[in-house]
């Protein structure tokens, strides 16, 4: 039995789009946060949550970029547990942050 060459098809290109989408939502919720914080009065806390919401964006528009790059290739390689945890970890804290900026 031959190994045929895999072909990926639209795979990647479906999740390079899919990473692009979250991107975009992590980035509208880190200027909602920043918006919510101007409007109430920039407390200490306020800012406070700003500065992490700007953190946890940050590293997930970072690691979004890499994966991107790397799904450029014939052959993407998997996404590390590594940075999959730290994705979700962003996400969480963006939610985190958001939720905070409400009460």
């Amino acid at each position: 039995m031959t190994s045929r060459p895999r072909d990926p098809g639209l795979q990647p290109e479906r999740t390079r789009l899919a990473w692009r989408r979250t991107t975009l939502s992590c980035t509208v919720a880190a200027l909602l946060a920043v918006r919510q914080a101007l409007r109430g009065g920039a407390g200490p806390v306020a800012l406070g949550a700003v500065a992490l919401s700007t953190a946890a964006w940050l590293g997930f528009l970072l690691l979004a970029h890499r994966r991107v790059l790397g799904l450029g290739s014939a052959r993407p390689a998997p996404l590390p547990a590594r940075g999959a945890m730290a994705a979700t970890a962003s996400v969480i804290a963006l939610a985190v942050f958001a939720a905070a900026m409400i009460f």
